[in-house]
């Protein structure tokens, strides 16, 4: 009898997140890159000096709102400045800050102030900068400073391995951002979504929708309901695979990478697609990267020899602790709970609402099933009247919509916003004519057109109208990508007179 040599159990090696940190961090710098960057070019039309909604006005109702309460419930570096120069100075640093990032500089310092100057912007973005992704972005950006190694000088190739609680808190966010805008559309009650129908008015209703978007438009009722399907699926199932075993967490990776790519191609999220795709990193071990890539990265670690401290537990686990109650509270309220947390219990939350750290998701919760858009017009006589032409939104029938993310432009996002409710409840797009009324050159400078080059308009009005997409045999017939209805006014002429008069 011959002795066989005995098979040793593969080894397993332990779960590592090197290249999935150093991935993530880049595209979190181009994030920060591309918020702070379109932000820069909008800012003054939108909360400067003669914007929209000037910070300075904000600032001070909130002064005299709160009192001394004030700069806690609205943490911003504009306390110290409120003026354009000081504006484009936090957007300037945020955009250097951004390039130190994705060259590897100082990546501790780096994250910390992108952290803090967005937040400082956010805070007096009022309406500008209350997206969901904005939120995320600040999220996303206060982990990140507990990710990378506890010394200035260490970059992310650093030989000191994340955080494990770290990476915990990463992929509970990653799980809270997809699980909870599944939640919210079945909680809603909506019946487009209960009926596999959302899709077949998505496309078309979107805010900023891509060209592919007609297209996909097209597509029968069948495939629409199968798309909504598999949309829940990767929202509501997908999910749980990124805390499941080893072998399933790479098609954790692959199901929510091909969600946002899809919806990428379909939609103008500005850095939202970008920033969820870095999370879905965090679904992927270093031990699932092509051979090609693990040959390099060993190679090029290698050469940094460095090691640096990790961040002490007595950071880390409290840390970890308000994230994951606070998180949790916001998850119980997004599942529909109603109830108030008692004295300490809900201290936590509210001290923390202001730093928009720890927040709730989800999109799309109520299909829109329709597309009204807001035409502006200005006039000298109240006879003959002018259109504004905005440089993103639906508006010429024979434009194609185009791809404009990772900017996001903020008046024509709000645009839409707008013009599913009426004027009395968005106060800032009364701002926004009269600012018309007005000339300010700011504002203008967020538009594509300005009818009254020599003098600004006597007169303004907003007009309704419907939007929908041709289809197929329309297009060929008339080269138009959207048709329309007009269905009345949004808001009636007024002059900057009628105003002084009230």
């Amino acid at each position: 009898m011959t002795n066989e040599p005995k098979e040793h159990p593969k080894e397993v090696m332990p779960a590592a997140y090197f290249s999935s940190r150093w991935i993530f961090l880049k595209l979190l710098a181009l994030c920060y890159l591309a918020a702070f960057g379109s932000l820069w070019m909008q800012v003054d039309g939108l909360i400067g000096e003669k914007g929209i909604l000037p910070v300075r006005t904000f600032l001070s109702e909130v002064e005299v709102e709160l009192g001394s309460r004030a700069p806690w419930e609205v943490p911003t570096l504009c306390w110290l400045n409120d003026g354009n120069g000081f504006l484009h100075w936090l957007c300037g640093a945020g955009v250097a800050l951004s390039l130190l990032l994705l060259l590897d500089l100082v990546p501790l310092l780096c994250l910390a102030l992108l952290w803090f100057l967005y937040l400082s912007l956010a805070s007096v973005g009022q309406d500008f900068l209350g997206f969901q992704w904005d939120n995320l972005l600040l999220e996303t950006g206060f982990l990140a400073i507990f990710l990378v190694p506890f010394a200035l000088g260490a970059g992310p190739s650093d030989e000191n391995p994340p955080p494990r609680m770290v990476l915990f808190l990463f992929q509970w966010l990653l799980f809270r951002l997809m699980f909870s805008s599944g939640v919210v559309k079945l909680f809603s009650g909506d019946l487009a979504w209960r009926h596999l129908t959302a899709l077949q008015y998505h496309y078309e209703t979107q805010p900023l929708p891509t060209p592919l978007a007609w297209y996909f438009n097209q597509f029968p009722g069948w495939f629409q309901q199968l798309s909504c399907l598999y949309l829940f699926g990767v929202e509501l199932i997908v999910p749980f695979l990124i805390f499941g075993p080893r072998r399933l967490r790479p098609w954790a990776f692959g199901f929510l990478v091909s969600l946002q790519v899809l919806i990428a191609l379909t939609g103008n999220y500005c850095f939202f697609n970008l920033l969820a795709l870095g999370l879905c990193l965090f679904a992927l071990e270093d031990q699932a990267y092509p051979l090609w890539w693990k040959k390099r990265w060993a190679s090029w670690k290698g050469k940094s020899g460095k090691f640096s401290k990790p961040w002490p537990p007595w950071i880390t686990v409290p840390v970890a602790f308000l994230v994951l109650y606070l998180s949790l509270v916001q998850m119980l309220y997004t599942m529909g709970g109603r109830f108030q947390l008692p004295g300490p219990f809900g201290l936590p939350v509210r001290l923390a609402e202001p730093f928009r750290s720890v927040n709730s998701y989800g999109l799309f919760a109520v299909m829109t099933t329709t597309r009204p858009e807001i035409l502006v017009e200005g006039s000298r006589d109240g006879v003959d009247w002018l259109p504004y032409e905005f440089k993103w939104k639906a508006g010429d029938l024979g434009q194609a919509p185009r791809y404009v993310a990772p900017y996001q432009p903020r008046l024509d996002w709000q645009m839409w916003f707008a013009a599913l409710g009426n004027y009395r409840d968005n106060p800032w797009f009364v701002n926004f004519l009269v600012r018309l009324l007005e000339g300010s050159p700011d504002v203008l400078a967020l538009l594509k057109t300005n009818p009254f080059p020599q003098s600004p308009p006597l007169f303004i009005r907003a007009g309704l109208d419907q939007y929908h997409f041709t289809n197929f045999a329309e297009k060929a017939r008339t080269g138009q990508w959207w048709k329309k209805e007009e269905k009345g006014f949004y808001i009636p002429a007024f002059s900057l007179k009628d105003l002084q008069r009230r």
